[in-house]
């Protein structure tokens, strides 16, 4: 309910259709992923898990007609409720006028995937599936970072957020997640705990950013490029997949340009390429140091830029071997990523990185 587009339900008489569900007379939707929980002993569990504080402010994504909401005025200081169904944000209001919450409690009408999150200490939410992919990365770079996140999920997708190398769930979401956070699987929950029932069982997930990160925060993107690569078939080796004529195609494009930038700009120390492979060794570095002449100047990037292409390309250069000998070296060749751990991926990471192969 926090996220997606309305869309207008087309009515039939006074009939509801059967996927519509009813509750305090408002409509619930399937097709919208709303699903009301209805068990108020799963309602305290929830929030009893959740280690909340007296202090916190919490935010709730998805809030549908309180049920949890209420809860979790009770247990923390405020509750900050994102809500896109403009039904839904009405019945908060109403139920919680003129009550001791109503002050401790701020709506926000909108899709919580496109509006700007306030301060926030803990997440507690029950979400529209279809959203949580998304949902996740956005919670994990939001600043100042939270607490934690106890969130309710499809089942299979939370088996997926807290898989281990060498599990059938193991994937791409699986090593993103756990390099931004910690994650633990808290309950299974039966879909019969919802109103109306979904039609898979969920699970409830607490997410704690890590502070700090194990990678660099300006490597993030190049890291979710190679794992893309490595996840393209996670059951094939490394060996295989890198061979591929596209990835080796766009590596070697990303190779070529940065190679290309050191030389024309100074951007790196020139004098490390000799470490990759003889035949990428300078003779002239001092070019582009800035002279008077701004003609003469670009003239001699030119050359030098043109010189070093050629260097790439030629004298028995071939960019495979490169690609493969890394993984040669570091016994990668034969490994799969669907057994690779976290730090075997940031090793991997950063010993093409050191032969000025990057994914980004």
């Amino acid at each position: 309910m926090a996220g997606g587009k309305i869309k207008k339900e087309k009515r039939r008489g006074a009939a509801h259709t059967p996927n519509q569900h009813f509750q305090g007379g408002i409509p619930f939707y399937k097709s919208r992923g709303q699903h009301i929980l209805k068990n108020p002993l799963l309602v305290d569990t929830i929030v009893e898990k959740s280690g909340i504080k007296s202090t916190d402010t919490i935010l709730e994504i998805g809030p549908g007609t309180g049920n949890l909401t209420k809860k979790l005025l009770e247990a923390g200081k405020s509750v900050v409720a994102v809500e896109v169904d403009h039904r839904m944000v009405l019945e908060l209001q109403r139920r919680f006028q003129d009550t001791p919450f109503q002050n401790r409690l701020k709506v926000i009408q909108g899709d919580v995937l496109k509006c700007q999150l306030p301060y926030f200490d803990i997440c507690v939410a029950n979400i529209p599936y279809q959203i949580s992919s998304p949902l996740i990365f956005k919670l994990l770079d939001h600043k100042p970072a939270f607490r934690c996140a106890i969130i309710m999920f499809q089942r299979e997708f939370a088996m997926r957020l807290v898989a281990q190398p060498g599990d059938t769930l193991y994937c791409r979401l699986s090593v993103n997640t756990q390099l931004l956070s910690r994650v633990s699987h808290l309950l299974k929950v039966g879909k019969n705990n919802f109103r109306p029932p979904p039609k898979v069982d969920s699970s409830v997930v607490r997410i704690e950013p890590r502070k700090p990160l194990p990678i660099p925060a300006d490597k993030l993107k190049e890291w979710d490029g190679m794992l893309r690569i490595c996840f393209s078939r996670k059951n094939r080796t490394l060996g295989a997949i890198f061979k591929q004529k596209k990835i080796l195609s766009l590596l070697e494009k990303n190779y070529k340009t940065l190679q290309a930038l050191a030389q024309t700009t100074q951007i790196v120390d020139l004098s490390t390429l000799g470490e990759c492979s003889e035949d990428f060794t300078m003779e002239d570095e001092g070019r582009g140091d800035g002279g008077d002449d701004d003609d003469d100047d670009e003239m001699e990037v030119e050359g030098s830029n043109t010189e070093f292409m050629a260097d790439v390309v030629g004298k028995g250069f071939d960019f495979k071997d490169k690609v493969m000998g890394v993984l040669k070296q570091y016994d990668y060749e034969d490994k799969r990523s669907s057994k690779l751990t976290q730090n075997e991926f940031i090793h991997l990471l950063s010993v093409f990185n050191e032969v000025h192969i990057h994914f980004a």
